[in-house]
């Protein structure tokens, strides 16, 4: 999940999406803003990952962006609210990852911090059901924004004893929560969990199925490096993979500096059975170009 400092922010383009209402196929506008062509391309073989798109990165309509996924082989489509799952599921995708509010704050907002607690679980609480009866696997949830008064193992000890309130119920349902990683030096200054080690730690601590990392490889690039055998250390401990390209969070092919292809295939070779979600800004005049390089990239 990315709220991007220089660009596009997924916060803000979901407002646009939402105020978009009449789309516009004329409007001429680069990048993700441009309506992009429903071009058929031809379908790549589906590969050992499960892959989804990210809702923010185009701005699209639903349904015509279900159709192209589904068209093109992906097998879901990332980041919806509980409003919108039945589109996807009407087009025979899976909602990789859903939305459990639409808080502005959604990001700052986590587990650190017991004061967020009661407000957190209730919004999963009321979630997790509806997750399991839509068919959604998973829901996301934060680690929040660090506080001047809580220090690092204090904040590992408040995500632990916060998620283990709901882990249970995530189990009973069959729903998987992921706490994502996100960089603290680019596009989230303050976040807490910004390396792999405090979400492992979190992870340890609750020791549950039902709870995982969402594993942003973008933003853990930012930070540490090393992707590849960062994931193959603590695969046990992530659900779900975000890409994007380093530097800037485009698109991930030879103009950015990972190897996409040998991450995927290294994520494959794990026996990996969740998704795989491409979350990044396209620069190409027609987005799902790039979003069918994206997943041609990533089949393996």
């Amino acid at each position: 999940m990315s709220a991007e400092s220089r660009g596009i922010t997924r916060r803000a383009a979901l407002g646009q999406i939402a105020a978009a209402a009449a789309f516009s196929a004329a409007a001429v506008l680069p990048s993700v803003d441009a309506a992009p062509r429903m071009t058929a391309p031809e379908k790549a073989p589906p590969g050992r990952l499960k892959q989804s798109l990210c809702r923010w990165t185009t701005k699209a309509p639903l349904p015509e962006l279900c159709k192209y996924l589904k068209t093109t082989g992906f097998a879901g489509i990332d980041l919806l609210y509980t409003d919108e799952w039945s589109v996807a599921n009407d087009s025979g995708l899976t909602v990789s990852m859903g939305y459990p509010s639409r808080r502005e704050n959604f990001i700052a907002m986590g587990f650190n911090d017991p004061a967020n607690h009661a407000t957190l679980l209730k919004e999963l609480e009321t979630t997790i059901p509806l997750a399991k009866q839509a068919g959604v696997p998973n829901v996301i949830t934060m680690f929040g924004n660090r506080k001047p008064d809580i220090d690092e193992r204090a904040a590992i000890d408040n995500c632990v004893a916060g998620l283990s309130k709901i882990a249970p119920y995530a189990a009973e349902n069959g729903i998987t929560l992921c706490v994502e990683l996100l960089n603290s030096k680019v596009d989230h200054h303050g976040y807490q969990g910004d390396h792999t080690a405090f979400g492992v730690a979190v992870m340890k601590g609750i020791n549950s199925p039902n709870v995982k990392l969402l594993y942003d490889i973008y933003h853990m690039q930012i930070m540490e490096g090393d992707v590849i055998h960062t994931i193959r250390d603590n695969i046990q401990w992530i659900g779900h993979f975000h890409t994007g390209g380093v530097p800037g969070r485009h698109e991930i092919n030879g103009t950015q500096e990972l190897n996409y292809h040998a991450i995927a295939k290294a994520i494959a070779d794990l026996n990996f059975q969740g998704f795989i979600a491409h979350e990044f800004m396209p620069t190409q005049p027609d987005p799902f170009a790039s979003f069918t390089e994206a997943f041609n990239l990533c089949t393996v």
